[in-house]
């Protein structure tokens, strides 16, 4: 009798010991990768983005983030997105022009007449019907995010005026869309992957470049440029990407905490964007850049002979129908 219970007892230690040794279900780690520093409105949407993921689907996913380029240019992250060796990327419009051609549309210089006017746009039918047309080239976009409108930065000399702009050796990103209108004015537009331009700006192989008010504060500009002209020639869109190789593995709940997850980083992106619009401008006037104002009449005109061009690209329809949304 007693040897019986001793067996029993046994056999119930060994059972609980069994279930103590085994592994927790592993939590997955997702690389998520972006061209900016931590600090950044891309910085502020991925760490807003992992913030939701660790409350909502904490112990199954952990964000590791990948700031700075460290993965590689915008482009070869959208290309590890296709293969699967990443799995989460912010990106800007700039790199996904190779990849889903209409998103260029949002490119076209002067095409929006404010933040508030560009926002209505991406988040109605015309923005939300164009992120299902990344799944058809192998990549899953969960939300527009936001980098704010374009400024251009140069050491020759203040640009008020097209005219002040020609001959100038401006950085652009590979995007033939900016390209066409740069020249257009008479700058000399040179497509380089954003981990170069710092050393091109110190080594004065180029003179200037041009972005949002957003990276111009935190990517340090100040320290390389000299002159700061608020043209707002482009709005600029950015993008939350997920490879479908993680994405068509999630369940149907899981797939609404991630979309919910990158529009949480939409929001943030915006919200970063509409105070560095204000503090932006001071910042680096304390840093030491001189800052003007130009005649913007004087580039909606410069640019117009570009737009037959991009009414053919992109469908005159298309085109006036952003312009007219209100």
């Amino acid at each position: 009798m007693h040897k019986f219970k001793f067996s029993k007892w046994l056999l119930a230690f060994a059972a609980v010991g069994v279930f103590a040794a085994a592994p927790a279900a592993a939590e997955t780690n997702l690389k998520m990768a972006y061209a900016l520093s931590t600090d950044s409105h891309y910085g502020v949407g991925a760490k807003a983005f992992s913030e939701l993921i660790d409350e909502k689907l904490g112990g199954e996913y952990k964000i590791e983030q990948f700031p700075n380029s460290a993965l590689g240019g915008e482009r070869e992250v959208i290309e590890g997105l296709q293969l699967g060796t990443i799995d989460l990327a912010i990106v800007s419009t700039g790199a996904t022009l190779n990849f889903v051609p209409t998103t260029g549309v949002f490119d076209i210089p002067f095409l929006f007449r404010d933040l508030d006017h560009a926002r209505k746009v991406l988040d109605g039918e015309i923005g939300q019907s164009m992120l299902e047309e990344f799944p058809k080239r192998g990549i899953v976009a969960l939300a527009w995010g936001e980098q704010g409108f374009r400024q251009l930065t140069n050491n020759e000399r203040p640009v008020a005026t097209p005219e002040d702009a020609k001959g100038l050796k401006i950085r652009t990103t590979e995007n033939p869309i900016h390209i066409a209108a740069f020249r257009e004015i008479g700058i000399l537009a040179t497509p380089m992957a954003w981990p170069e331009v710092a050393t091109a700006l110190q080594q004065g192989t180029i003179d200037g470049q041009e972005n949002p008010m957003s990276v111009i504060v935190s990517a340090k500009l100040p320290q390389l440029q000299k002159y700061l002209s608020l043209t707002a020639h482009v709005y600029g869109p950015a993008l939350v990407l997920m490879s479908p190789s993680v994405y068509d593995g999630l369940s149907d709940d899981q797939k609404a905490i991630f979309k919910e997850a990158a529009e949480i980083s939409a929001k943030a992106m915006r919200q970063y964007v509409d105070e560095v619009e204000q503090s932006g401008i001071e910042a680096v006037k304390e840093a030491g850049m001189e800052v003007n104002t130009v005649d913007h009449d004087a580039f909606v005109e410069a640019v117009k002979p570009v737009y037959p061009q991009y009414y053919k690209q992109f469908g005159q329809e298309l085109v006036e129908s952003i312009q007219n949304t209100n």
